[in-house]
């Protein structure tokens, strides 16, 4: 196969993957995250946009503090309180980068920055060298790189790149490329600015219209040496191209691709269900690589043919990407000595010791019921044990439901709020109707109920019910998330966390603009 250049990975989900409506994280939720992607040996983690809400410079400073095998980045608009915010939170990487951007397309140009060209580029020069007097690595995004003037993206890029800039992106910022066109752009800049071996070309590719990974594969083939992708595509919109994709074909078409990456991706499966329970967004059963029909075979002829020999129809082994056995070696006899052991293997860890103690006698309860833990159940319940630990948390105390034929479902409830205990109980035209009603008498939120999901944990009847619940207020959406092995008790959970989230509005922050 020859001399394959290396391709950098890098990951931003925790960063445009959390723009997707509802999809805000704790910074502890960012730093478990976090904790897998260095595992996986991904480059670069995006971890947030430091300068919009002391929520996301708190996650970027933690993330950069405790994370020591991956670059650390953090997002900045083309503005001295922007980059001088992330270098701060960045301080104590032990390598950190600095990613500034600015719009580079007429239309963004005129009716959204109101800048002459001339203006942006200034501009632009100006970010990047207060940036590399920060840190020794920047990269520069040219926003909308997709919709902008071909001789205008060599002159800033060739600009940037003599200001300090090791990465140029270009992103295809709202999935306006196709993946020839796109590949062409590549390879033109590449030939055509001057100072291009001075640097890294980077894409950043949307799914508006589906061609996310093939337009960041084109753009690979036709030179550029950095790709920016989420776990599970997740993002605004349509979202992002998707990590586990990317990686997976150019380690399956090592014919095709003059790349390499250094991604473990036996991590794959794994954090794609961390990332899954953490968000609430579930992964759709045919999603390439981590849906749960991306290795099934109902035809007989497949099923067949796999049997006889596996390469007949599958082109990658279920085991590569962490399709195995998840059982956790413990049940309800096991003490707090094995059950921090696994923890430690997950590399989740708490501060306190109280919540050590809930995580363990939540791991006791669910062990009374299940016959068989997972990996998947322990995010579940550590992020069920963060939940309850939100600042003005409502917590579920006790629940009753009473649903008989022919007569309207009726939920009696307990919730727990600065210590008291609160009640109140209501009807509804089924049984999740009737909590959600009996929750509203006590709180009367007025949000409107937007998405209601319920996904399996993990497999078999006695898993663990992971429940959605997306909320909107006054134009702000809310995404609240339960497990229990009780579809009900785990209905109340999520539609509490949604409410508590609703109500710490510091857990989000503006949509300042994206690439």
């Amino acid at each position: 196969m020859g001399f394959k250049d290396k391709l950098v990975i890098f990951d931003t989900t925790l960063r445009d993957g959390e723009q997707s409506p509802g999809a805000s994280m704790t910074k502890d939720e960012k730093l478990r995250i976090a904790k897998l992607l260095e595992k996986m040996n991904v480059d670069v983690i995006e971890a947030g946009f430091a300068v919009s809400s002391q929520g996301d410079f708190d996650a970027v400073k933690l993330i950069a503090d405790n994370v020591r095998d991956s670059r650390i980045c953090s997002l900045s608009r083309a503005m001295i309180g922007d980059i001088e915010r992330a270098g701060e939170a960045l301080r104590g990487a032990s390598a950190g980068r600095i990613h500034t951007f600015i719009a580079t397309s007429p239309i963004h140009m005129e009716y959204k920055l109101q800048m002459q060209p001339d203006e942006v580029l200034a501009q632009a020069v100006g970010a990047v060298k207060i940036a590399r007097d920060l840190i020794d690595d920047v990269e520069f995004s040219l926003e909308d790189a997709s919709r902008t003037n071909f001789d205008f993206m060599c002159r800033i890029t060739e600009a940037v790149i003599d200001a300090g800039a090791s990465t140029i992106n270009f992103p295809d910022t709202v999935g306006y490329s196709a993946p020839g066109e796109y590949g062409d752009i590549m390879e033109r800049l590449l030939n055509t600015v001057p100072n291009a071996d001075k640097a890294i070309f980077s894409v950043h590719c949307h799914n508006d219209l589906g061609l996310a990974v093939a337009n960041s594969l084109s753009a690979v083939q036709r030179g550029a040496r950095q790709v920016e992708c989420t776990i599970n595509g997740l993002g605004e919109r349509a979202g992002n191209a998707s990590l586990e994709e990317l990686v997976m074909a150019i380690r399956t078409r090592q014919d095709l691709y003059p790349v390499k990456t250094d991604v473990n991706p036996s991590y794959i499966v794994p954090i794609s269900r961390l990332v899954s329970n953490i968000t609430g967004f579930p992964v759709q059963p045919n999603k390439a690589i981590v849906g749960a029909n991306a290795f099934a075979h109902e035809s007989g002829i497949h099923q067949d043919g796999v049997l006889k020999m596996r390469e007949t129809y599958e082109i990658m082994k279920a085991e590569d990407v962490g399709w195995s056995n998840n059982k956790l070696s413990l049940g309800k006899l096991s003490g707090r000595a094995a059950f921090a052991a696994r923890l430690k293997d997950l590399d989740i860890s708490f501060d306190a010791k109280d919540d050590f103690e809930r995580a363990f006698k939540r791991f006791k309860d669910i062990a009374d019921k299940k016959k068989e833990i997972f990996d998947e159940d322990l995010q579940a319940l550590v992020s069920d044990v963060q939940m309850g630990t939100e600042d003005n948390a409502l917590t579920l105390v006790g629940l009753e439901v009473l649903s008989k034929s022919g007569q309207s479902p009726h939920a009696k409830i307990i919730i727990r709020y600065q210590d008291k205990d609160h009640r109140a109980e209501s009807s509804g035209d089924g049984a999740v109707d009737a909590i959600f009603n009996a929750i509203e008498k006590l709180i009367n939120s007025e949000t409107e109920l937007q998405l209601y999901s319920v996904n399996a944990v993990t497999q078999g009847t006695d898993s663990q019910g992971g429940v959605t619940v997306r909320l909107e207020k006054n134009g702000r959406i809310i995404n609240g998330q339960g497990s229990d092995t009780d579809i009900l008790f785990a209905s109340a959970k999520a539609y509490l966390h949604a409410l508590t989230l609703m109500r710490n509005p510091g857990r989000l922050h503006p949509q300042l603009g994206g690439i």
